[in-house]
């Protein structure tokens, strides 16, 4: 029985005016309690100021001649319409605090109030990294405490705690192959990577001088073995290898891999940024990697995304772990926490480090939050993150697949997200068009078009934070408008209808962003960003 989404559609119903803006005011674009929002220099002028204050009297002037001659072109508002234009601003904004958040291998999972309230603890919170070493010791136990519990979960050698995110991350991995390699005189050029790997892979690994040559995939998805044992050889450095991957596959053939690559002299990258589908339960170390960057973001619950923040350290083998970067900290003989920096790093025999990553240590409220998370569940919870991570990925997969094309669910179980496909929808319906429908469900649309080895791709990662009432409200959402993509309901091409804002011009939006506010032009100047439509 088809289920109707929130406008009241069902398949075989008559396609209303799709023309017509929806809401109550056709004119300014309000909807009950969610006001159309100007611009803040629409709100306010910069002739104004929200505070009057009198003219100052006496006194030297200070500024030694540096007083400002001209306005600072900034709109002056009271404090209240100040809070209020943010305010509403945010409600226009979707968050993992309102619902759901489906976008797959972004493990965008429920962010737990006790980590934040460790992070603010002074002594964490105000931390700074010019202070004395000798002020920062317990805020460096924590940095090595974090760290000794990445390298036992990883079952790896040592650790990098300085990259800032998972490209980043990357990055460093790939540097301490090159040093590695350099080390011992051998220079290759190649780096193999697999068609389901993460797109940063073959970019880290261009950007660090590499050539990339893809490796394909097999029937199911997975790396295809023979095929990457008849590339290897004396020019191959090393593979690049997502795992679980982005079609949400665990790798089986890892060990066999690790072995093949290891054997003709090369080293094995491992992209982490899925490590939440099998902490507790598998040691990429005891899979022969190398290397292998963990997004503390995603597995250990930071809030992210919009760029930031992020954290993305890097355990390494012990034939990789010499060549880390600096700085980092390490236990010493006389039973405490150090901060090895280039100055004494003769002293802790880490002479080897290829540079550094950053100018400081690392992220330190990430590390809190991170080791918060992981003392608050312990290893055996641990384990259940991973375990319900999977469970609610198969769950949401299985129960769509009826309605929605699922590429590899003849693989078999998948790890931490649910792929699908656009094969089955009405010919002139895209994946673009059930995304925007979701928005009018109520929920941030899943990944769309990644990864690329599958058409019309719709990646969904519900992490284990998700009860099973909170999947069953969102399958039942996906469902409807994947019945109406089959169906052929031209409403979608032109939703959201329900939204704060109608469906935009995405490849004019994505060539020619308008990011600022210019003053409007006097007739006959160019368009405003008000007259474009660019708010």
């Amino acid at each position: 029985m088809s289920t109707p989404n929130q406008s009241g559609w069902k398949p075989g119903s008559p396609v209303q005016d799709h023309n017509a803006m929806s809401g109550p005011d056709t004119v300014t674009g309000n909807r009950a309690l969610m006001l159309e929002e100007p611009l803040i220099f629409e709100i306010g002028t910069i002739e104004t100021t929200g505070v009057d204050l009198p003219e100052p009297s006496g006194g030297a002037d200070r500024l030694g001649g540096l007083d400002r001659s001209e306005t600072i072109g900034l709109p002056g508002l009271s404090e209240p319409e100040t809070v209020r234009h943010y305010t509403r601003l945010s409600r226009q904004n979707y968050a993992i605090d309102l619902g759901l958040f489906p976008l797959g291998s972004c493990t965008m999972k429920h962010n737990p109030r006790l980590n934040e309230k460790v992070a603010r603890m002074p002594g964490f919170a105000d931390v700074h990294p010019l202070q004395p070493v000798d002020t920062v010791k317990g805020a460096l136990e924590v940095v090595n405490e974090l760290a000794n519990w990445l390298i036992d979960l990883t079952g790896m050698h040592g650790v990098a705690m300085s990259p800032k995110a998972g490209a980043h991350g990357e990055l460093c991995g790939i540097l301490c192959i090159r040093a590695a390699l350099e080390a011992r005189g051998d220079a290759r050029e190649v780096i193999l990577v697999p068609e389901s790997a993460h797109g940063t892979n073959p970019a880290t690994a261009a950007f660090a001088g590499y050539k990339i040559e893809d490796i394909p995939a097999n029937s199911d998805g997975r790396v295809d073995l023979d095929a990457l044992k008849s590339r290897l050889g004396p020019d191959v450095a090393g593979v690049m290898i997502t795992n679980p991957s982005t079609l949400g596959l665990f790798e089986r053939d890892l060990k066999e891999i690790s072995d093949a690559v290891h054997a003709a002299g090369g080293f094995v990258y491992c992209d982490g940024a899925n490590f939440n589908a099998i902490v507790g339960k598998v040691r990429p170390g005891d899979l022969g990697v190398d290397a292998m960057h963990i997004n503390l973001h995603k597995t250990f619950s930071t809030p992210h995304g919009g760029g930031g923040p992020g954290s993305g350290p890097v355990v390494l083998s012990e034939a990789l772990a010499p060549y880390g970067p600096l700085p980092y900290v390490v236990r010493g003989k006389d039973g405490e926490v150090h901060l090895v920096e280039e100055e004494n790093a003769g002293e802790f025999e880490h002479t080897k480090a290829f540079g550094r990553m950053t100018a400081f240590h690392g992220q330190m409220g990430m590390f809190t939050r991170a080791l918060t998370y992981i003392l608050s569940h312990g290893a055996d919870g641990l384990r259940q993150v991973a375990e319900d991570a999977v469970l609610n990925a198969n769950y949401i997969l299985r129960s769509l697949e009826d309605v929605l094309d699922a590429p590899f669910g003849h693989s078999g179980p998948c790890m931490h997200e649910a792929l699908f496909s656009d094969k089955g929808f009405a010919e002139d319906i895209s994946t673009l068009d059930l995304a925007k429908a979701l928005i009018d469900e109520g929920y941030h649309p899943m990944t769309m078009y990644f990864p690329l080895v599958v058409h019309g791709a719709m990646l969904v990662e519900p992490t284990e934070t998700e009860s099973k009432a909170a999947l069953d409200q969102f399958i039942g959402a996906l469902r409807s408008v994947a019945e109406r993509a089959r169906a052929g309901d031209e409403r979608l091409k032109t939703a959201p209808h329900y939204a704060p804002r109608r469906r935009l011009d995405e490849t004019l939006a994505a060539r020619k962003p308008i990011l600022a506010w210019e003053e409007p032009n006097p007739p006959g100047g160019t368009p405003t960003m008000s007259e474009q439509g660019g708010r």
